[in-house]
């Protein structure tokens, strides 16, 4: 059931969403939304409170699965769920206009869109565009799809909200800094005040309407999601143990040597970054050949290596499901 539920969500996420309906985003919006307007708002406040907070959706659907107790309802639920957690067809449409327009010769409607999908992730992958897609591969494939095999949809359900609530913490830090900057622009020059104005009226402008929305969700809950501490710990467990076997995935369908030397580094580095795990020994179990002639380009060998480890893991399930190792 549950290999038969993973594959039919992977298909019908490639093959049949194309709506922001069928991404968790609007889910969680929705949940802060009503936490924010009700007594749970308390919960969610409070230190402990919290980390009962963000599990509490999950428990919710695992429970109602649990009491209704029904192999059908079960597929037809973790299926619907598991394809929910891993939609991300903003950034899959975001990705194909970077390739049209690479295959046009149009490197600056490329650059575009492959910023918009940093600006929209709120990722700090450095300027490596393969490495960015990487991540966000890991993000919304690799690390759901190991929550799914190990705890159903409570998993799934529960990394999406930590994700997201994650999205939203680089969001008030980036608010934050905006706003610790303005008493020092205040001091410039008129001159240079006057030169910079259109830049930031342009830049205000081409925010995209998938970032306001969500910021006017966020302005309603903010206080909600103002403590890092349960997400931050949260969702820093939650990627430990799949970047660490994904990155044992790179070591496995790419240049096993160098990978596997990076991935050792991080084994049993408790506090490391986890997206720096991700990207580190992919970049070794990818490596670009630089020219001095053309600037390396790593997006599509990072993105071939991505699909490569995911079919491994696939692969690997299947074994285990049809061995009787995996329910």
């Amino acid at each position: 059931m549950t290999l038969i539920s993973m594959l039919l969500a992977l298909i019908i996420g490639r093959l049949a969403v194309s709506s922001d309906a069928w991404q968790a985003r609007p889910y969680c919006q929705a949940y802060l939304k009503l936490t924010a307007g009700s007594g749970m708002s308390k919960l969610a406040e409070h230190a402990i409170g919290r980390y009962l907070w963000i599990l509490l959706p999950g428990l919710v659907v695992a429970l109602l699965l649990l009491l209704v107790d029904n192999r059908l309802v079960t597929l037809v639920v973790n299926t619907l769920v598991l394809l929910v957690g891993i939609g991300c067809w903003h950034y899959r449409q975001l990705y194909k206009q970077y390739l049209n327009a690479l295959d046009r010769g149009d490197d600056e409607a490329a650059f575009l869109a492959m910023q918009q999908i940093r600006v929209d992730s709120r990722s700090t992958v450095d300027d490596s565009n393969g490495l960015l897609l990487v991540w966000l591969n890991f993000r919304y494939y690799a690390a759901v799809v190991f929550w799914f095999l190990l705890l159903g949809a409570f998993g799934v359900i529960t990394y999406a909200l930590l994700r997201h609530l994650n999205e939203q913490t680089a969001l008030v830090q980036t608010a934050a800094a905006s706003n610790a900057a303005e008493p020092l622009a205040e001091t410039e020059t008129a001159d240079a005040a006057a030169a910079e104005a259109p830049i930031l009226a342009e830049s205000a402008e081409q925010e995209p309407a998938f970032a306001q929305g969500e910021d006017a969700v966020f302005a309603e809950s903010k206080p909600v999601v103002a403590g890092k501490d349960a997400v931050h710990y949260l969702l820093h467990w939650a990627d430990f143990f799949p970047a660490r076997l994904f990155g044992l995935g790179f070591a496995l369908v790419g240049y096993f040597s160098r990978a596997s030397n990076a991935l050792l580094g991080y084994f049993l580095d408790f506090t490391a970054n986890n997206q720096q795990v991700v990207t580190d020994v992919a970049k070794a179990a990818e490596p670009i050949i630089e020219s001095p002639l053309q600037v390396p380009d790593d997006t599509n060998a990072m993105v071939q290596l991505a699909k490569r480890n995911m079919l491994f893991f696939l692969a690997f399930t299947a074994i285990l499901t049809l061995s009787g190792w995996l329910g």
